[in-house]
């Protein structure tokens, strides 16, 4: 009777969908959450399991398709999925940040339900709440082209997912303690791919296999906490197709770098004598070099990996030039049958400038990382819906940090980081890394123009070197040590959008922040209602319901 209840309840929403999206397809999953054993590195810890499975199912979607997925959280905690490089268009509702959203309890269900509209590409899910990322609950989300737009490459025999990343085997709840006391999580233990490493002792088993003469298309996303992650094939060269929702000049590369939070696809072909090769990824920009395999199996091949490994390369510098290579595909068509060169970026006129420069400080003895001298704090009314019912000065203050890093950061203020920015503005953001670690940044809702990434301190007249051509559209970019990168963003999806470090233990203490862009119009043209059955919380809980947008 229940699932009868349940299936009821999907297909009334989903013809409500139909009528709001336009008549786009729906597709449903249903999700149990639980904890279960992991072992990536051959040590078991605590991990957390979607359906059993680790890492967690694929999303196989394609474009505009509205995906609903009932989340059953049998966990004995708190728990938050975010579709990481999702930009669910006037719909922040489903975002699945602790600012957009309230988590869902132990023991209780939640159905999310967003649409991946004009997109395509590699994307990734993973939960956002407490340290939960270093457990697992992350995934590949898949968006496939329509049937009737062209992509720029043949249809490949085949495709996979790639979740690389590092892992602690300490456990997530050790690392939260590590954190809550004020301490620095330290150096990984290893690298996993899909949760494994081979033992390379002629036992492993394939993770993929490849049919002579074909080629394959390999789908890469770095799940990991703080690692930049390099992966090359033994034997094989990648090309580069697609990176985060854009399609790609296509190069060959011998091996890529894989970012925290990062995404991207190649083409892989099976040209080489039918044996066993290596899948390799090691850590990038790490005093100790961790290094991971597993097998890629010929079909019908014969005999085992050779045990010489592609060497990796050294320093960031060789990450920084490979990213001067990437370079939008003018004229192929993305999600949409234009061109995506038709949307000429390089010929708006910015309206505003903000600069983020990332620091490290103490607080109270305690390590925090702080963005313009303001440390974020979770608050327990999510801001959005502070914001929705009115009562946001309860909750946070806006702009309360400057657009401009203070010259000298005396006292870091802990509190929630708002920022307004005006619907519809091309905004200009620099992120600035005075630091000697690498930073990964990445910005809810939108895609941006990744246009300069330079060592040194930012100005006004690095402006003359951006690309205004053809950068990447993207959503993550590095950011190299004493070094800044510059994105153009079209501030045109309402709602409230987190930037946040892709670098779990920087944003579990305190690098992230919102922008709330806001339409005048308070219509549904412009951003969708707060749908009934959302999570409320906080000082809203109590409170009615506001009255909804008009169409």
């Amino acid at each position: 009777m229940g699932r009868l209840m349940f299936i009821s309840i999907i297909c009334l929403w989903a013809a409500s969908m139909l009528v709001v999206q336009g008549g786009d397809p729906v597709i449903t999953f249903e999700w149990k959450v639980t904890y279960g054993n992991v072992a990536p590195l051959g040590v078991p810890v605590k991990g957390i399991l979607i359906n059993g499975e680790f890492p967690g199912p694929n999303i196989n979607s394609t474009t505009n398709n509205n995906v609903v997925i009932n989340v059953f959280n049998n966990l004995d905690e708190p728990l938050l999925f975010t579709w990481h490089g999702i930009q669910n268009r006037k719909n922040s509702w489903q975002d699945g940040t602790l600012g957009t959203m309230c988590p869902i309890l132990p023991g209780t269900n939640f159905t999310y339900q967003f649409q991946v509209k004009d997109q395509i590409g590699s994307y990734m899910y993973y939960p956002v709440t407490d340290m939960h990322r270093a457990a697992g609950g992350f995934g590949g989300l898949r968006i496939h082209s329509r049937p009737l737009i062209p992509v720029p490459y043949d249809q490949p025999a085949d495709e996979f997912t790639v979740m690389v990343g590092d892992w602690f085997n300490k456990g997530y709840t050790a690392l939260k303690k590590i954190l809550d006391s004020g301490r620095n999580l330290g150096r990984a233990d290893g690298i996993h791919i899909n949760g494994k490493t081979a033992k390379g002792d002629g036992t492993d088993e394939p993770l993929f296999t490849m049919e002579a003469g074909k080629t394959y298309r390999y789908r890469f996303c770095n799940a990991g906490l703080k690692t930049a992650v390099n992966v090359r094939f033994q034997g094989h060269t990648m090309k580069l197709v697609e990176m985060e929702g854009s399609h790609m000049v296509q190069n060959n590369y011998e091996s890529l770098d894989v970012h925290v939070g990062m995404c991207f696809t190649v083409l892989v072909t099976a040209d080489q004598e039918p044996r066993d090769y290596f899948l390799v990824a090691s850590s990038r920009f790490t005093k100790r070099e961790l290094t991971s395999t597993g097998i890629v199996r010929y079909l019908n091949g014969n005999g085992a990996p050779k045990p010489d490994l592609p060497k990796p390369p050294v320093g960031w510098a060789w990450s920084l030039n490979q990213f001067r290579t990437f370079r939008w595909n003018l004229t192929a068509s993305a999600a949409r049958p234009n061109p995506q060169g038709s949307y000429k970026y390089g010929g708006i006129n910015i309206t505003r400038t903000i600069r983020l420069a990332n620091t490290a400080e103490k607080v109270d003895g305690k390590l925090r990382y702080a963005i313009n001298g303001v440390s974020f704090v979770e608050p327990t009314t999510p801001l959005k819906l502070a914001e929705y019912y009115g009562v946001a000065e309860k909750v946070f203050k806006y702009n309360n940090i400057p657009d401009e890093p203070p010259a000298q950061v005396t006292k870091v203020a802990m509190e929630p980081i708002v920022v307004n920015i005006t619907y519809k503005d091309f905004i200009e953001v620099i992120f600035e890394n005075h630091e000697t670690a690498i930073q990964s940044w990445n910005i809810d809702g939108y895609a941006f123009f990744a246009v300069g990434i330079e060592t040194g301190t930012w100005s006004p007249e690095k402006r003359m070197d951006y690309n205004l051509l053809d950068a990447v559209s993207r959503h993550t970019i590095q950011v190299f040590p004493k070094s800044w990168a510059a994105v153009f963003i079209t501030f045109d999806n309402a709602g409230m959008w987190n930037i946040r470090s892709e670098v779990w233990d920087r944003h579990y203490l305190g690098q992230q922040l919102y922008f709330s862009s806001l339409s005048p119009n308070r219509s549904l043209r412009d951003e969708y209602n707060m749908r009934d059955g959302t999570l409320v919380c906080g000082i809203v809980e109590s409170m009615p319901k506001p009255p909804p947008f008009s169409s």
